[in-house]
């Protein structure tokens, strides 16, 4: 017998309100979107993975990772109140119409919910397709707040009442958590529906629904950009089991030797001042001064590589206190050389950059950091991404981070922060 044809759809419209253009807005250096369609390229069991959205720019960033976009959505069905199943019906009646195709399984993956056991999707078509009588399988963690405890508000001045009983527990509402039903929640990581459900029942989830389990670490929406900032911390320094797009983003180093820096856009924020005499200035912060210096006093030495040879670079760089190499055309050259004269492997060296002339630099050493505000094709090929920008105390923020890696590994009962998650 043939395979199924198990078909992932990705909904991600242009006109998201509160965090704009969100679902191709560089979440820990890839298009936040990129994580959605990891997963489904990854599946063993997903043969197709489209995007249907409404906004070209999305859909060719979507091209680029590797998802197809056959088809763009109507206005209509892309505005702040459309509901999931007229997007999921349109873009199975446009299958059916313009290909003659007709998957057998849908996999709903939200753009919003990046964090991916690399087992969740496989895991979830294979209890669908194991059982024929089900008409779905959701996504479903255990509850943060147990409703048995929730109450009702009919007025300001009225008597509250609760929302739902225990069967056999007298005022759940003052009963320890531990004796009350275990309760889970819906999120959006992932959805497993029969096309018939959708087209027929015209429904997203059907009669029959099946709960896929997964623990509540994975659990990040992204709504704001307090959760945007929550989850990006919790991957780059918890390093969860999860779905990543390409090469999965090297840990911290645990022991660190040398710290090497581009100046212009990570020592200053890349612009530059010229007098009528040609003489420049540049903007730098004197808080990454302070987080120099603190790596020098636990033992990491930081030294400046920078492809222009300004005068500007060999002041600040002296009144950083910090050597410095300038006017290196081949940037690995010289840091391979660098290497080399220290006798510091390179596993034990972090490199921070921001432009393209510094993605040589990457390989060579045990973790390549960009500042926020580095380009794109920078932060991708980045472990980590901080969030300042250069000149603006992106500095001073690798230099806390290393401290606090070093802090934590003199610990003899303190596991590092980014140190890899079980969940």
């Amino acid at each position: 017998m043939s395979e199924p044809e198990i078909l992932a759809l990705i909904p991600a419209r242009g006109g998201s309100k509160g965090i704009p253009r969100k679902n191709i807005r560089a979440f820990s250096g890839q298009p936040l979107i990129a994580y959605s369609i990891a997963a489904g390229l990854q599946s063993r069991t997903v043969t197709r993975v489209i995007v249907t959205t409404d906004d070209a720019e999305i859909a060719e960033v979507a091209k680029s990772c590797g998802a197809e976009t056959p088809f763009l959505r109507p206005a209509e069905l892309a505005q702040d109140r459309t509901t999931d199943l007229p997007v999921f019906q349109h873009a199975l009646k446009w299958l059916a119409d313009h290909e003659d195709y007709h998957p057998q399984v849908v996999v709903h993956l939200r753009p919003t919910t990046p964090i991916r056991p690399p087992d969740l999707v496989d895991r979830s078509v294979g209890l669908l397709l194991a059982h024929p009588e089900a008409d779905s399988v959701r996504g479903i963690t255990p509850a943060h707040q147990n409703p048995y405890k929730m109450w009702v508000m009919e007025g300001e001045h009225e008597p509250i009442r609760p929302m739902m009983t225990a069967p056999g527990i007298e005022e759940s509402y003052n009963s320890p958590r531990q004796i009350l039903p275990a309760v889970y929640t819906h999120t959006g990581l992932i959805d497993i529906i029969r096309p018939a459900t959708i087209l027929e029942l015209n429904s997203m989830s059907g009669r029959i629904i099946l709960p896929i389990l997964f623990n509540p670490g994975y659990d990040a929406d992204l709504d704001t950009l307090e959760d945007w900032r929550l989850a990006e911390q919790k991957i780059q320094l918890e390093r969860p089991k999860m779905v990543w797009p390409g090469k999965p983003p090297r840990l911290m180093p645990e022991v660190i030797s040398l710290l090497v820096l581009d100046f212009d856009g990570v020592l200053t924020d890349n612009r530059v001042w010229v007098d009528q005499d040609g003489r420049e200035m540049v903007v730098a912060n004197r808080s990454d001064s302070l987080g120099i210096n603190q790596l020098r006093q636990a033992g990491v030495e930081t030294v400046v590589i920078s492809l222009e040879n300004n005068p500007v670079v060999a002041a600040r760089c002296r009144k950083m206190k910090i050597p410095w190499i300038q006017g290196e055309k081949d940037k690995a050259t010289a840091l391979s050389k660098l290497l080399r004269e220290r006798n510091v492997p390179g596993t034990e060296a972090v490199y921070l950059g921001n432009d393209v002339n510094d993605l040589p630099c990457f390989p060579l050493v045990g973790w390549a950091v960009a500042v926020a505000d580095a380009l794109p094709v920078v932060t991708r090929q980045a472990d980590f991404v901080l969030t300042r920008s250069g000149g603006r105390a992106a500095v001073r923020e690798l230099c806390d981070l290393i401290m606090k890696q070093l802090s934590d590994n003199k610990g003899s009962l303190q596991t590092p922060r980014n140190t890899k998650a079980d969940f």
